[in-house]
Protein backbone atom coordinates (compact mmCIF):
# COMPACT_ATOMS: atom_id res chain seq x y z
CA UNK A 1 0.00 0.00 0.00
CA UNK A 2 1.56 3.42 -0.67
CA UNK A 3 2.56 5.89 1.51
CA UNK A 4 1.81 9.63 1.94
CA UNK A 5 4.70 11.25 2.59
CA UNK A 6 5.43 14.45 3.51
CA UNK A 7 9.05 15.92 3.06
CA UNK A 8 10.06 15.48 7.09
CA UNK A 9 8.63 11.96 6.95
CA UNK A 10 10.69 10.95 3.26
CA UNK A 11 13.82 12.27 5.33
CA UNK A 12 13.28 9.42 7.69
CA UNK A 13 12.22 6.74 5.53
CA UNK A 14 16.43 6.13 3.97
CA UNK A 15 17.02 5.94 7.87
CA UNK A 16 14.48 3.34 8.89
CA UNK A 17 15.21 1.11 5.73
CA UNK A 18 18.98 1.29 6.65
CA UNK A 19 17.46 0.35 10.78
CA UNK A 20 16.38 -2.90 9.82
CA UNK A 21 19.75 -3.69 8.47
CA UNK A 22 22.03 -2.56 11.16
CA UNK A 23 20.10 -0.27 13.63
CA UNK A 24 23.44 0.54 15.64
CA UNK A 25 25.08 3.18 13.63
CA UNK A 26 21.96 5.15 12.48
CA UNK A 27 20.29 5.38 16.26
CA UNK A 28 21.99 8.51 16.44
CA UNK A 29 21.44 10.41 13.04
CA UNK A 30 17.86 9.28 13.91
CA UNK A 31 18.43 11.84 17.38
CA UNK A 32 19.83 14.14 15.37
CA UNK A 33 17.39 14.58 13.19
CA UNK A 34 14.02 14.10 14.66
CA UNK A 35 14.51 17.76 15.67
CA UNK A 36 14.30 19.16 12.51
CA UNK A 37 11.00 17.42 12.21
CA UNK A 38 8.57 20.73 13.25
CA UNK A 39 7.06 21.60 10.55
CA UNK A 40 7.05 20.60 6.53
CA UNK A 41 7.51 23.22 3.74
CA UNK A 42 4.58 23.78 2.14
CA UNK A 43 4.51 22.34 -1.59
CA UNK A 44 5.01 24.78 -4.44
CA UNK A 45 2.11 25.33 -7.55
CA UNK A 46 3.09 27.44 -10.46
CA UNK A 47 0.91 30.34 -9.09
CA UNK A 48 1.94 29.38 -5.39
CA UNK A 49 -0.74 27.67 -4.05
CA UNK A 50 -0.68 24.19 -2.93
CA UNK A 51 0.32 20.88 -4.42
CA UNK A 52 -0.38 17.51 -3.13
CA UNK A 53 1.60 15.83 -1.24
CA UNK A 54 3.95 13.35 -3.23
CA UNK A 55 2.81 9.85 -2.51
CA UNK A 56 6.22 7.61 -2.65
CA UNK A 57 5.13 4.13 -3.52
CA UNK A 58 8.58 2.61 -3.62
CA UNK A 59 9.53 4.12 0.20
CA UNK A 60 8.63 2.25 2.77
CA UNK A 61 5.28 2.48 5.11
CA UNK A 62 5.69 5.08 7.83
CA UNK A 63 4.49 2.18 10.14
CA UNK A 64 7.94 0.50 9.97
CA UNK A 65 8.18 -1.29 13.55
CA UNK A 66 10.92 0.70 15.07
CA UNK A 67 10.78 1.04 18.91
CA UNK A 68 12.33 3.43 20.03
CA UNK A 69 11.87 2.65 23.57
CA UNK A 70 13.81 -0.30 22.88
CA UNK A 71 16.45 1.40 21.33
CA UNK A 72 16.90 4.88 22.85
CA UNK A 73 19.55 4.11 25.69
CA UNK A 74 21.87 2.98 23.00
CA UNK A 75 22.08 6.33 21.35
CA UNK A 76 23.25 7.73 24.53
CA UNK A 77 25.49 4.94 26.03
CA UNK A 78 26.93 3.21 23.38
CA UNK A 79 27.83 -0.27 24.27
CA UNK A 80 31.46 -0.01 25.99
CA UNK A 81 33.46 -2.33 28.47
CA UNK A 82 33.69 -1.03 31.72
CA UNK A 83 37.50 -0.94 32.54
CA UNK A 84 37.76 -3.66 35.70
CA UNK A 85 39.48 -2.89 38.90
CA UNK A 86 42.99 -5.02 39.11
CA UNK A 87 42.54 -8.02 41.80
CA UNK A 88 45.54 -7.73 43.87
CA UNK A 89 47.52 -11.10 44.05
CA UNK A 90 46.43 -12.61 47.56
CA UNK A 91 48.86 -12.08 50.34
CA UNK A 92 50.42 -15.22 52.01
CA UNK A 93 48.22 -14.00 55.03
CA UNK A 94 45.01 -13.79 52.63
CA UNK A 95 46.06 -17.78 51.22
CA UNK A 96 46.30 -19.17 54.95
CA UNK A 97 43.06 -17.70 56.12
CA UNK A 98 41.42 -19.28 52.79
CA UNK A 99 43.42 -22.19 53.61
CA UNK A 100 42.18 -22.28 56.99
CA UNK A 101 38.48 -21.79 56.16
CA UNK A 102 38.25 -25.52 55.96
CA UNK A 103 39.00 -25.81 59.46
CA UNK A 104 37.12 -22.34 61.18
CA UNK A 105 35.63 -24.87 63.33
CA UNK A 106 39.07 -25.47 65.00
CA UNK A 107 39.80 -21.92 65.34
CA UNK A 108 40.18 -19.40 62.51
CA UNK A 109 41.25 -16.68 64.09
CA UNK A 110 44.41 -18.52 65.59
CA UNK A 111 45.01 -19.30 61.90
CA UNK A 112 45.35 -15.62 61.06
CA UNK A 113 47.94 -14.95 63.55
CA UNK A 114 50.32 -17.67 62.09
CA UNK A 115 53.78 -16.19 60.63
CA UNK A 116 54.29 -16.79 56.97
CA UNK A 117 55.88 -20.53 57.42
CA UNK A 118 52.69 -22.28 57.69
CA UNK A 119 52.42 -26.14 57.96
CA UNK A 120 52.33 -28.41 54.86
CA UNK A 121 48.56 -28.96 55.47
CA UNK A 122 47.76 -25.35 55.34
CA UNK A 123 49.97 -24.57 52.89
CA UNK A 124 50.59 -26.84 50.44
CA UNK A 125 47.62 -28.69 49.71
CA UNK A 126 44.38 -25.94 49.96
CA UNK A 127 46.78 -22.64 49.86
CA UNK A 128 48.09 -24.56 46.35
CA UNK A 129 44.38 -25.62 45.24
CA UNK A 130 43.18 -21.95 46.16
CA UNK A 131 46.07 -20.91 43.82
CA UNK A 132 45.42 -22.79 41.10
CA UNK A 133 41.79 -21.81 41.44
CA UNK A 134 42.67 -18.14 41.91
CA UNK A 135 44.86 -18.49 38.32
CA UNK A 136 42.20 -20.31 36.61
CA UNK A 137 39.97 -17.49 37.26
CA UNK A 138 42.27 -15.02 36.63
CA UNK A 139 43.48 -16.37 33.46
CA UNK A 140 39.89 -16.81 32.21
CA UNK A 141 39.53 -12.81 33.33
CA UNK A 142 42.78 -12.49 30.94
CA UNK A 143 41.10 -14.36 28.11
CA UNK A 144 38.15 -13.11 28.29
CA UNK A 145 38.99 -9.69 27.82
CA UNK A 146 41.19 -10.52 24.94
CA UNK A 147 38.34 -12.91 23.34
CA UNK A 148 36.93 -11.40 19.71
CA UNK A 149 33.40 -11.94 21.26
CA UNK A 150 33.06 -10.20 24.17
CA UNK A 151 36.04 -7.10 22.99
CA UNK A 152 37.21 -6.98 19.51
CA UNK A 153 34.56 -7.59 17.44
CA UNK A 154 31.93 -4.82 18.76
CA UNK A 155 34.50 -2.85 19.38
CA UNK A 156 36.27 -3.53 15.96
CA UNK A 157 32.79 -3.26 14.08
CA UNK A 158 32.15 0.47 15.54
CA UNK A 159 35.83 1.17 14.76
CA UNK A 160 35.07 0.04 10.86
CA UNK A 161 31.54 2.06 10.73
CA UNK A 162 33.05 5.03 11.75
CA UNK A 163 36.16 4.70 9.68
CA UNK A 164 33.59 4.00 6.47
CA UNK A 165 31.46 6.75 7.51
CA UNK A 166 34.66 9.18 7.46
CA UNK A 167 36.25 7.56 4.19
CA UNK A 168 32.74 7.71 2.86
CA UNK A 169 32.88 11.55 3.65
CA UNK A 170 36.30 12.51 2.47
CA UNK A 171 35.60 9.91 -0.65
CA UNK A 172 32.68 12.68 -1.41
CA UNK A 173 34.44 15.99 -0.64
CA UNK A 174 36.95 14.51 -3.71
CA UNK A 175 34.66 13.88 -5.82
CA UNK A 176 32.44 17.17 -5.73
CA UNK A 177 34.90 19.15 -7.51
CA UNK A 178 37.83 19.65 -5.35
CA UNK A 179 40.33 17.12 -7.33
CA UNK A 180 43.18 18.26 -9.28
CA UNK A 181 41.52 16.32 -12.36
CA UNK A 182 40.09 19.99 -13.58
CA UNK A 183 43.30 21.65 -13.92
CA UNK A 184 43.70 20.44 -17.87
CA UNK A 185 40.09 21.55 -18.49
CA UNK A 186 39.33 22.55 -21.93
CA UNK A 187 36.06 22.14 -22.55
CA UNK A 188 33.15 23.03 -20.01
CA UNK A 189 29.63 21.47 -20.49
CA UNK A 190 26.38 23.19 -18.86
CA UNK A 191 23.04 21.99 -18.30
CA UNK A 192 20.05 24.26 -17.65
CA UNK A 193 16.41 22.32 -16.24
CA UNK A 194 13.73 23.16 -15.08
CA UNK A 195 12.51 19.50 -13.40
CA UNK A 196 8.70 20.68 -12.74
CA UNK A 197 7.81 20.67 -9.13
CA UNK A 198 4.36 19.15 -10.01
CA UNK A 199 4.64 16.06 -7.48
CA UNK A 200 1.31 14.27 -7.77
CA UNK A 201 3.10 13.00 -11.48
CA UNK A 202 5.33 10.31 -11.21
CA UNK A 203 7.84 12.40 -9.32
CA UNK A 204 10.42 9.43 -8.61
CA UNK A 205 9.99 8.00 -12.25
CA UNK A 206 10.51 11.40 -13.79
CA UNK A 207 13.28 12.15 -11.39
CA UNK A 208 14.85 9.14 -11.92
CA UNK A 209 14.80 9.89 -16.45
CA UNK A 210 16.44 13.49 -15.32
CA UNK A 211 19.34 11.88 -13.18
CA UNK A 212 19.71 9.29 -16.69
CA UNK A 213 20.48 12.27 -18.79
CA UNK A 214 23.01 13.81 -16.31
CA UNK A 215 25.21 10.53 -16.09
CA UNK A 216 24.42 10.30 -20.44
CA UNK A 217 25.61 14.17 -20.76
CA UNK A 218 27.61 14.43 -17.92
CA UNK A 219 27.73 18.04 -17.43
CA UNK A 220 30.25 19.90 -15.56
CA UNK A 221 27.79 22.77 -14.27
CA UNK A 222 23.80 22.34 -13.59
CA UNK A 223 21.59 25.20 -12.80
CA UNK A 224 17.63 23.51 -11.94
CA UNK A 225 14.78 25.16 -11.14
CA UNK A 226 11.99 24.33 -9.67
CA UNK A 227 13.18 22.05 -7.03
CA UNK A 228 11.06 20.82 -3.67
CA UNK A 229 12.10 19.29 -0.70
CA UNK A 230 11.42 15.90 -1.85
CA UNK A 231 13.15 16.18 -5.25
CA UNK A 232 16.13 17.36 -3.30
CA UNK A 233 16.08 14.04 -1.47
CA UNK A 234 15.60 11.77 -4.43
CA UNK A 235 18.61 13.86 -6.02
CA UNK A 236 20.45 13.39 -2.99
CA UNK A 237 20.10 9.57 -3.10
CA UNK A 238 20.91 9.60 -6.82
CA UNK A 239 24.55 7.93 -7.68
CA UNK A 240 25.09 11.08 -9.96
CA UNK A 241 24.61 12.99 -7.27
CA UNK A 242 28.18 12.18 -5.34
CA UNK A 243 29.79 13.44 -8.51
CA UNK A 244 29.00 16.91 -7.73
CA UNK A 245 29.03 20.17 -5.25
CA UNK A 246 25.64 21.05 -4.80
CA UNK A 247 25.16 24.80 -3.55
CA UNK A 248 22.59 23.76 -1.21
CA UNK A 249 23.10 22.12 2.21
CA UNK A 250 20.51 19.54 3.20
CA UNK A 251 19.12 21.83 6.10
CA UNK A 252 18.69 24.77 3.54
CA UNK A 253 16.73 22.91 1.25
CA UNK A 254 14.19 21.79 3.80
CA UNK A 255 13.37 25.04 4.56
CA UNK A 256 11.52 26.32 1.33
CA UNK A 257 8.75 24.96 -0.37
CA UNK A 258 11.06 25.76 -4.01
CA UNK A 259 14.14 27.34 -5.33
CA UNK A 260 17.18 27.37 -8.13
CA UNK A 261 19.84 24.96 -7.03
CA UNK A 262 23.36 24.80 -8.75
CA UNK A 263 25.73 21.89 -9.02
CA UNK A 264 29.15 21.94 -10.15
CA UNK A 265 32.34 18.98 -10.57
CA UNK A 266 34.84 22.36 -11.05
CA UNK A 267 36.27 23.70 -7.75
CA UNK A 268 33.60 26.42 -6.49
CA UNK A 269 35.15 29.21 -5.00
CA UNK A 270 31.55 30.46 -3.57
CA UNK A 271 27.85 29.64 -4.05
CA UNK A 272 25.61 33.22 -3.82
CA UNK A 273 22.27 34.17 -3.72
CA UNK A 274 20.31 37.55 -4.38
CA UNK A 275 16.56 37.54 -3.85
CA UNK A 276 14.94 39.72 -6.26
CA UNK A 277 13.30 43.08 -4.27
CA UNK A 278 10.54 42.99 -7.00
CA UNK A 279 9.51 39.45 -6.70
CA UNK A 280 6.10 37.96 -5.51
CA UNK A 281 7.09 34.47 -6.55
CA UNK A 282 10.79 34.64 -4.34
CA UNK A 283 12.68 34.35 -6.93
CA UNK A 284 16.17 35.39 -6.93
CA UNK A 285 19.93 35.37 -9.05
CA UNK A 286 21.59 32.35 -8.30
CA UNK A 287 25.71 32.37 -8.48
CA UNK A 288 28.44 29.73 -8.31
CA UNK A 289 32.14 31.22 -8.99
CA UNK A 290 33.82 28.02 -10.49
CA UNK A 291 37.92 27.29 -11.57
CA UNK A 292 38.07 26.09 -15.19
CA UNK A 293 41.58 24.49 -15.60
CA UNK A 294 43.10 25.91 -12.52
CA UNK A 295 43.46 29.25 -13.88
CA UNK A 296 40.12 31.07 -15.36
CA UNK A 297 37.22 31.75 -13.20
CA UNK A 298 33.67 31.23 -14.95
CA UNK A 299 30.66 32.47 -13.19
CA UNK A 300 27.36 30.31 -13.41
CA UNK A 301 24.38 32.03 -13.03
CA UNK A 302 20.78 30.75 -12.46
CA UNK A 303 17.60 31.94 -12.15
CA UNK A 304 13.47 31.29 -13.08
CA UNK A 305 12.47 34.63 -13.64
CA UNK A 306 8.59 36.31 -12.68
CA UNK A 307 6.22 33.32 -13.91
CA UNK A 308 2.89 35.27 -15.97
CA UNK A 309 0.02 33.80 -13.75
CA UNK A 310 -2.97 34.92 -15.03
CA UNK A 311 -5.84 34.83 -12.86
CA UNK A 312 -8.85 37.02 -11.07
CA UNK A 313 -9.98 39.09 -10.52
CA UNK A 314 -8.59 41.17 -14.08
CA UNK A 315 -6.69 37.97 -15.44
CA UNK A 316 -3.73 39.82 -17.10
CA UNK A 317 -0.60 39.61 -14.23
CA UNK A 318 1.34 38.92 -16.61
CA UNK A 319 4.27 39.88 -14.27
CA UNK A 320 6.32 41.08 -17.69
CA UNK A 321 7.22 44.54 -15.93
CA UNK A 322 8.59 42.28 -12.91
CA UNK A 323 10.58 39.97 -15.28
CA UNK A 324 11.99 42.62 -17.37
CA UNK A 325 13.14 44.31 -14.84
CA UNK A 326 14.42 41.18 -12.94
CA UNK A 327 16.74 40.54 -16.38
CA UNK A 328 18.04 43.47 -16.58
CA UNK A 329 19.19 44.10 -13.05
CA UNK A 330 20.54 40.29 -13.10
CA UNK A 331 22.18 41.59 -16.46
CA UNK A 332 23.92 44.57 -14.38
CA UNK A 333 25.41 42.57 -11.45
CA UNK A 334 26.72 39.70 -13.91
CA UNK A 335 28.41 42.61 -16.25
CA UNK A 336 31.25 43.03 -13.64
CA UNK A 337 32.42 39.63 -14.59
CA UNK A 338 35.07 38.66 -17.23
CA UNK A 339 33.44 35.16 -17.85
CA UNK A 340 29.35 34.48 -17.10
CA UNK A 341 26.86 32.31 -18.41
CA UNK A 342 23.33 33.15 -17.29
CA UNK A 343 20.85 30.29 -18.13
CA UNK A 344 17.45 29.38 -16.49
CA UNK A 345 14.03 29.33 -17.39
CA UNK A 346 13.42 32.69 -18.08
CA UNK A 347 9.77 32.66 -18.93
CA UNK A 348 10.61 35.00 -21.66
CA UNK A 349 7.81 35.83 -24.19
CA UNK A 350 9.35 37.78 -27.34
CA UNK A 351 6.11 39.21 -27.58
CA UNK A 352 5.11 40.36 -24.85
CA UNK A 353 8.01 41.50 -22.83
CA UNK A 354 10.14 42.67 -26.39
CA UNK A 355 13.44 41.39 -27.23
CA UNK A 356 15.25 39.36 -24.37
CA UNK A 357 17.70 42.91 -22.59
CA UNK A 358 21.32 41.97 -23.81
CA UNK A 359 23.54 44.34 -23.33
CA UNK A 360 27.33 44.76 -25.30
CA UNK A 361 29.28 42.10 -24.94
CA UNK A 362 26.60 39.40 -24.41
CA UNK A 363 25.17 36.66 -26.73
CA UNK A 364 21.90 34.02 -26.71
CA UNK A 365 23.64 31.01 -27.33
CA UNK A 366 20.95 29.20 -28.94
CA UNK A 367 20.34 32.53 -31.36
CA UNK A 368 23.87 32.30 -32.19
CA UNK A 369 24.62 28.75 -32.53
CA UNK A 370 20.99 27.48 -34.23
CA UNK A 371 19.87 30.81 -35.59
CA UNK A 372 16.92 28.65 -37.51
CA UNK A 373 15.58 26.78 -35.61
CA UNK A 374 12.59 28.31 -32.89
CA UNK A 375 14.36 26.74 -29.55
CA UNK A 376 10.85 26.24 -28.04
CA UNK A 377 11.74 24.84 -24.47
CA UNK A 378 7.98 24.76 -22.95
CA UNK A 379 5.88 23.40 -26.06
CA UNK A 380 2.39 21.79 -25.53
CA UNK A 381 2.45 19.88 -29.08
CA UNK A 382 6.07 18.40 -29.12
CA UNK A 383 5.50 17.95 -24.95
CA UNK A 384 2.57 14.88 -25.47
CA UNK A 385 2.26 14.81 -21.94
CA UNK A 386 0.86 18.25 -22.11
CA UNK A 387 -1.86 17.40 -24.80
CA UNK A 388 -4.98 19.03 -23.82
CA UNK A 389 -3.56 21.84 -22.72
CA UNK A 390 -3.92 25.23 -24.54
CA UNK A 391 -1.03 26.07 -27.13
CA UNK A 392 1.71 27.64 -25.79
CA UNK A 393 4.98 27.03 -27.62
CA UNK A 394 7.69 29.40 -25.61
CA UNK A 395 11.47 29.73 -25.73
CA UNK A 396 11.20 29.73 -21.95
CA UNK A 397 14.37 28.90 -21.50
CA UNK A 398 17.88 29.96 -22.23
CA UNK A 399 21.61 30.43 -22.18
CA UNK A 400 22.86 34.39 -22.56
CA UNK A 401 26.29 34.30 -22.51
CA UNK A 402 29.93 37.46 -21.57
CA UNK A 403 32.87 35.29 -22.97
CA UNK A 404 35.99 36.43 -22.66
CA UNK A 405 38.29 33.43 -22.65
CA UNK A 406 35.88 31.12 -24.26
CA UNK A 407 33.58 30.70 -27.30
CA UNK A 408 30.34 28.71 -27.59
CA UNK A 409 30.56 25.45 -29.32
CA UNK A 410 27.24 23.74 -28.97
CA UNK A 411 23.35 23.46 -27.60
CA UNK A 412 21.29 20.75 -27.42
CA UNK A 413 17.93 20.35 -25.70
CA UNK A 414 17.20 17.57 -24.24
CA UNK A 415 14.46 15.23 -22.41
CA UNK A 416 12.38 15.06 -25.26
CA UNK A 417 11.54 11.34 -25.32
CA UNK A 418 8.68 10.19 -23.20
CA UNK A 419 9.80 7.57 -20.30
CA UNK A 420 9.48 4.27 -21.29
CA UNK A 421 6.36 2.04 -19.71
CA UNK A 422 4.77 4.53 -17.67
CA UNK A 423 1.57 6.78 -18.92
CA UNK A 424 -1.06 8.86 -17.12
CA UNK A 425 -4.67 9.95 -17.21
CA UNK A 426 -5.51 12.97 -18.36
CA UNK A 427 -9.32 14.58 -18.29
CA UNK A 428 -10.20 17.35 -20.94
CA UNK A 429 -13.85 18.61 -21.61
CA UNK A 430 -14.92 18.39 -25.10
CA UNK A 431 -18.37 20.14 -25.93
CA UNK A 432 -19.51 19.39 -22.96
CA UNK A 433 -18.53 16.01 -22.44
CA UNK A 434 -15.67 14.83 -19.92
CA UNK A 435 -12.92 12.87 -22.38
CA UNK A 436 -10.06 11.09 -20.16
CA UNK A 437 -6.64 10.83 -22.42
CA UNK A 438 -3.97 8.30 -21.68
CA UNK A 439 -1.21 10.21 -22.13
CA UNK A 440 2.60 9.54 -21.93
CA UNK A 441 4.97 11.27 -19.22
CA UNK A 442 8.35 13.39 -20.14
CA UNK A 443 10.48 13.63 -17.38
CA UNK A 444 9.57 17.54 -17.28
CA UNK A 445 6.73 20.46 -18.85
CA UNK A 446 10.12 21.90 -19.81
CA UNK A 447 12.64 20.66 -22.07
CA UNK A 448 16.31 20.85 -20.91
CA UNK A 449 19.25 22.24 -22.33
CA UNK A 450 22.64 21.87 -22.95
CA UNK A 451 25.75 23.81 -23.54
CA UNK A 452 29.03 23.73 -24.30
CA UNK A 453 31.64 25.87 -24.30
CA UNK A 454 35.98 25.97 -25.25
CA UNK A 455 38.74 28.35 -24.16
CA UNK A 456 40.21 29.83 -26.93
Amino acid sequence: MATLFSPPAARLAPLLRLHRLNPKPYLLRLHLLLPQMGRAAPSPHRAMSSVPSLRLSSWDSADDPLDFSAVAGAVFFPLRRRAAKRNRAPSPEFVEVRAAAGKRAGGAAEGTKRKRAPSPDIVEVPADADRRVSGAAEGMRRKRSLSPEVVEVPAAADKRAVGAAEGEAKARAAKKGNSNSHLDKKTVKVMTYNVWFHEDLELIRRMNAIGALIQHHSPDLIGFQEVTPDIYLLFEKSDWWQAYKCSLSHEEAMERPYYCMQMSKLPVESFNCKPFSNSHMGRELCTADVIVGGLIKLVLATSHLESPCPGPPTWDQMFSKERVAQANESLRILGAFRNVIFCGDMNWDDKGDGPFPLPDGWIDAWAELKPGENGWTYDTKANVMLSGNRKLQKRLDRFVCKLSDFKVDSIEMIGKEAIPGITYIKEKKVRQEIRQLVLPVLPSDHFGLVLTISSV
